[in-house]
């Protein structure tokens, strides 16, 4: 399962590897309502992503290691990080983190990779025909296949 943080979309990604080749289970996002107060977005992010452990049973987890920015929202998705790993930790689900760099590098051959050029390696890699939306859901493929590849 990959995981990529965020409070008001987190997206997820749950790959499956059968005889070798790597299987899209499912992917999506969990999104909270900005009007909500923070602490009752966060406990939304827990009891999805607890719903999502439970239904797919993951063997490994990798999220988005974050790397700091001057933003407005960096501290939330800090906190989104924390109940992530935290909620990862409760299952027992051993816990990879890749720095965006890294991600690209895996998928695309360059830390500097495109947008576009890492979603073009996350549906070949998928044998999907349409790509995964919103981004955050493909993201989160994208950081799940970093882990097969880097396992």
């Amino acid at each position: 399962m990959g995981i990529d943080p965020g409070l008001a979309r987190l997206g997820y990604g749950v790959i499956e590897i059968s005889d070798g080749q790597q299987i899209m289970l499912d992917c999506g996002i969990i999104s909270t309502n900005p009007k909500q107060e923070e602490g009752l977005r966060l406990v939304e992010i827990s009891s999805d992503l607890r719903h999502l452990i439970r239904k797919w049973q993951p063997k490994l987890a990798a999220v988005e290691k974050f790397f700091f920015y001057r933003s407005s929202t960096t501290i939330s998705v800090v906190q989104a990080r924390g109940v992530v790993m935290m909620t990862l930790a409760r299952f027992n689900i051993p816990v990879m983190e890749f720095p965006p760099m890294q991600i690209k590098l895996a998928l695309a051959g360059s830390g500097h990779a495109q947008k576009d050029e890492v979603l073009d390696a996350v549906m070949r890699e998928l044998n999907l025909e349409n790509p995964p939306r919103p981004d955050d859901a493909s993201d989160a493929l994208a950081i799940a296949l970093t882990a097969w590849f880097q396992r």
